[in-house]
């Protein structure tokens, strides 16, 4: 399939709008499941550490299949996989508001719809990614405010619709709402030419199978020279019988060669289909191979295996207040009086701030984005700390501005990973990467619930959480700073060049 030059614009400005609602309809629930969360613990009555697997499911497994859904986006189109997506979280929506225990949830909202979320993710980005090229940061900038204004609107919308409707109809309307993304992926029309490839480059791309097979050709040989004797025997043999017996072998003789040539034709067959299927089989596994050579030489930069401690920490520590303030809020028995702005709205509507600030401080030239990143590490660590000593609604919104803020690095992420592993491993590093970002999303609210079970307050949760980004940060900063980066390149020039001088020797 060949795709046309990238128009950055036209049609492409119909792919953002409907990209960014995309992302608005399918990450607004889950992104302010905190809201679910507490009528999740009075329905059910299970630990907060058990009931908070929902949704730290519902955001990390989209994360931890992102392999999986480019797969599916590459072989199907954004188009199909947008629609049929739009089904998997409107009826793990609807299904949810049926759940007969939280085990259910688990599978309905925690799966499903976390699933479904990941591969819409995969489908927006990589058809606006197709429709721009010189504008792809601005557009990848625009779409992904989208789950942020999600988080913001649907924290007060649910809110609203539990007191209208209850739980099971709060989730019944959310899951009808999402429907919408049908109507959003059939507009993500695919940008391809219709021209196909030429008869040329075909038939030139399955030369080197002919080859293959060539070579698997001459191993018969010797069957061939063997068959031939064969025949020979059977012709002297033939010459001393008498004549009528030699016109009925002679017609066996006719009969036989042409079942041989039929049979010679079938194993020629079989030989090639064989030889084709090894071939490919061992392409298959050179690219496995190749996966893992490069997997090892990326975690040998001290820089790029810094980075990955820190997402995980990041993570495990950093996501939990999404989905845990307005439960810290109401075991700090604060007033509902006083509760003007659900604290999950302060913290989506911060976090879009954030993504476009950061994102523009990534863009000058004087800003190293490293440093940058570590720096939001750190503040973030410090802001966790401070979350138990806060006791009233003001400080509690202050620190959730705070932290959505800072939440708002991911759009510096990409740019961070650029700098350490260079472009042409960008997407194999950030594979690994997001890969790790979805298990700490995963593990990050329930290890928050277990320290609550077992101390019956956030405290101790919170500085946990604390602890793990401070980490993460203080261990990228070793790995960033310049004397450290100075002993790293000088102790690897040697064994980069022995590498690259056995790749030449091989080939």
């Amino acid at each position: 399939m060949v795709f046309q030059k990238p128009p950055d614009g036209g049609w492409g400005w119909v792919i953002v709008v409907v990209s960014f609602f995309t992302q608005f309809l399918c990450y607004g629930s889950p992104l302010a499941v905190g809201v679910l969360y507490l009528e999740w613990l009075d329905a059910f009555g299970e630990g907060k550490g058990k009931t908070a697997w929902v949704g730290s499911l519902a955001n990390g497994i989209g994360l931890l299949a992102s392999p999986v859904c480019s797969i599916c986006v590459s072989s199907f189109g954004a188009r199909p996989v947008a629609i049929f997506s739009g089904f998997m979280v409107a009826g793990g929506l609807m299904m949810s508001s049926f759940a007969p225990n939280i085990y259910f949830l688990y599978i309905s909202y925690g799966i499903v719809v976390g699933l479904g979320c990941g591969l819409l993710y995969t489908a927006t980005v990589t058809i606006t990614c197709q429709y721009f090229d010189k504008r792809r940061g601005l557009a990848l900038g625009l779409i992904s405010t989208g789950s942020s204004v999600g988080l913001f609107i649907y924290a007060a919308l649910q809110r609203e619709l539990i007191d209208l409707y209850g739980l099971d109809g709060c989730l019944l309307i959310v899951g009808a709402l999402s429907l919408n993304i049908l109507a959003c992926g059939s507009l993500m029309r695919p940008l391809e030419s219709s021209d196909s490839l030429p008869a040329e480059k075909t038939c030139l791309d399955k030369v080197p199978d002919q080859y293959f097979v060539y070579h698997e050709k001459e191993k018969t040989i010797e069957e061939n020279i063997s068959i031939l004797e064969k025949g020979y025997i059977d012709e002297k043999c033939a010459n001393n019988m008498p004549d009528y017996k030699q016109d009925s072998i002679l017609n066996k003789n006719v009969l036989s060669s042409i079942n041989i040539n039929e049979k010679d034709t079938y194993k020629k067959k079989v030989v090639e289909q064989t030889n084709f299927c090894k071939q490919l089989a061992k392409r298959k596994w050179q690219l496995y191979l190749n996966y893992w050579e490069e997997t090892v030489v990326l975690f040998k930069n001290k820089v790029f295996s810094a980075l990955f401690v820190a997402i995980l920490l990041f993570d495990i520590g950093g996501f939990p207040p999404s989905l845990l303030m307005e439960d810290v809020a109401r075991s700090a028995n604060i007033n509902e009086e006083d509760y003007h702005v659900p604290l999950i709205s302060i913290i989506g509507i911060m976090t879009a701030v954030g993504k476009l600030t950061l994102g523009i401080l990534a863009d000058f030239k004087w800003v190293n984005t490293l440093y940058l990143y570590v720096v939001t590490l750190l503040m973030t660590g410090a802001a966790l700390f401070a979350i138990p000593f806060a006791k009233s609604y003001l400080t509690l919104a202050m620190l959730s501005g705070i932290l959505g803020f800072l939440t708002g690095n991911w759009s510096i992420f990409p740019y961070v990973t650029t700098k350490t592993v260079g472009i042409e491993k960008l997407t194999h590093a950030y594979g690994i990467l997001m890969f790790f970002a979805g298990l700490g999303n995963s593990l990050g609210p329930p290890i928050v619930g277990w320290f609550y079970d077992w101390t019956q307050e956030y405290d101790t949760a919170f500085y946990f959480s604390g602890f793990c980004v401070l980490l993460g940060g203080f261990l990228l900063l070793l790995a960033a700073l310049p004397c450290w980066k100075a002993c790293t390149e000088q102790s690897s020039k040697l064994p980069a060049n022995t590498y690259s001088y056995k790749v030449a020797s091989s080939a």
